[in-house]
This record gives C-alpha cells, sequence and structure tokens, in this order.
C-alpha cells in the first residue's frame, strides 16, 4: 500500500487478506513442471483481478493498466475494471495497447457502461453479455450505475464455463461521509447484483464477481452460504459462487497489484479451473 492519504486508503487498510485459505501468499508464476501437471490432470490457471483506476494521478494511469496485466506473471488475467473514463479520457487506447490481440475488451467502449469494462483473455470466449442499469447520476455525486457481466467459454473445452460480472458501488453511502440520503442507490445496486448473480447460480452457471463495493462491511452479494469471499476486508472484492457442480474451481492465492494512481491497489486472485 502507497505511504500516503486518499479517500479510499483508510478502508483499505487492512485488505488482502485471505479469507478462504487463511494465510496470506503472493500468487507466484506457474512453473514449467505445474503448467503440465495441469494438463494432466484438467485444471486450468485462471488469474482475475479487480482493479479501480482512481483519478489523482492520471498520468500514472498507463504504468498502472501495465502492472495489472503483469500481475500474474506469464498469464493472461481476467479483469473486472471500474472508474474507467470517469471524467476525463485516455484509458480505453491504454488498455488496448496491453491487453491487445489475444483479449476481447467488453464494454470498454459501450455507450453507457464503459466505466466498468471486462478484460476476457484468449483461450476463453464470449458466449454472451449483458449490461443492467442501476440507477441515474447525482450531480457532483456519481455518475450513472451499471453492472456488467459476460459469461466465458474455454475454446478448447466445451462446457468449461463460468459468468463473472463487474460492478461499481455509489461512494458515501456506507464509507466517507456516511450519507444516509445515498443508501437508497447503494440498496438497489445491491439488490440488482444479487439478482445478477443468482440468475446465473439458478442457470447452472460458475459465478464469479469483482467489484468496488464502497462498503468495508459489505462481503457477499447473494447471502448464499455457498458464496465464497477472497479476501476478508477492504472495499475491492472478489467473490465466487459454485453452479451446478459441473466446474470445479479452486483458490490458490492472492497478491495486491501497487497502481500508484490514488492508493488504490489492484487486488488478483489466482484460482485454477476445471471441469468436474
Amino acid at each position: 500500500m502507497v505511504d500516503r492519504f486518499s479517500r479510499r486508503q483508510v478502508l483499505m487498510l487492512g485488505g488482502g487478506a485471505l479469507a478462504a485459505l487463511g494465510t496470506a501468499g503472493a500468487a507466484q508464476a506457474a512453473l514449467p513442471n505445474e503448467a503440465a501437471r495441469e494438463s494432466a490432470t484438467g485444471w486450468f490457471r485462471l488469474p482475475v483481478v479487480t482493479a479501480n483506476i482512481g483519478r489523482k494521478r492520471l498520468g500514472a494511469r498507463e504504468a498502472a493498466i501495465q502492472a495489472v496485466r503483469g500481475g500474474d506473471p506469464g498469464h493472461r488475467p481476467f479483469v473486472g475494471w471500474q472508474e474507467i473514463s470517469e471524467g476525463d479520457s485516455g484509458e480505453p487506447p491504454m488498455i488496448t495497447r496491453h491487453f491487445g490481440p489475444k483479449y476481447h475488451n467488453a464494454f470498454l467502449r459501450d455507450p453507457k457502461s464503459f466505466r466498468v469494462p471486462i478484460s476476457v483473455p484468449a483461450p476463453w470466449k464470449l458466449v454472451n453479455s449483458k449490461r443492467t442499469f442501476v440507477h441515474g447520476g447525482i450531480a457532483h455525486v456519481t455518475p450513472p450505475r451499471f453492472i456488467n457481466e459476460v459469461v466465458v467459454e474455454h475454446t478448447a473445452h466445451p462446457g468449461l464455463k463460468f459468468a463473472l460480472i463487474n460492478s461499481h458501488y455509489i461512494a458515501g453511502a456506507y464509507n466517507g461521509n456516511n450519507n444516509p440520503n445515498l443508501r437508497d442507490e447503494w440498496q438497489l445496486h445491491k439488490k440488482l447484483h444479487r439478482e445478477r448473480v443468482m440468475a446465473h447460480h439458478n442457470n447452472g452457471h460458475l459465478v464469479i464477481w469483482t467489484a468496488d463495493t464502497n462498503n468495508p462491511g459489505y462481503d457477499r452479494a447473494t447471502g448464499q452460504d455457498a458464496e465464497r469471499k477472497v479476501f476478508a476486508k477492504g472495499i475491492d472484492r472478489i467473490n465466487w459462487l459454485p453452479g451446478d457442480g459441473t466446474v470445479r474451481l479452486d483458490l490458490v492465492g492472492t497478491k495486491a497489484i501497487p497502481m500508484n494512481v490514488d492508493g488504490h491497489d489492484a487486488r488478483l486472485a489466482v484460482f485454477r479451473i476445471k471441469l468436474a
């Protein structure tokens, strides 16, 4: 964590503990024999990042995006982005540069939900995608909020698929000023987020979600006992909810990726995934 204050830094203190494993550990690049074992057993490495770029030091954004891309060396991560093109420009070409031909950057140039795009790496392909409007903008408080989602499938292994949902909640309702006037918007976001996670779960899909929740006390979207959280604390979350058992997901490790834009580090979860 960088040694300076921002509107999020206090909320991020203590984040990065790994709840599911009980001990913290940095995610490591796969060794050659690890890749061979994965191939032999049907496991595939699946790095997932949640990354809020922030607005404080705009000149640091490209280096931050590059750091996210290299967060799991030797592997292409999925990324749920937040705060893209939020009041200024430049980030879509930066993301396109570093997440290029081997990526589909879903929603990056969507006319409405561009603030929370999702980077999907090969060898995964998009099966479908959907944006959900949450609430409108409030002058000097928040832009309009959306939930973006994709269903992806491994190109070489039909049936190895999952849903990835990404979003960014309104700030200041349950952090910062703790303004009760903003809580209707926050609670609506939570309601719709739950509905979208459960819709995929009820279709049998494994669901992974990434978000800046802007609420340090909010750690599950669904209230389901089966929903697992990667991090014990913090407003930046990666969670998952198993589907019908067709696809198996294990958490391998975690890592913080300094972005040095406004004290808001990206968070990486390394999973492994296979057909059960």
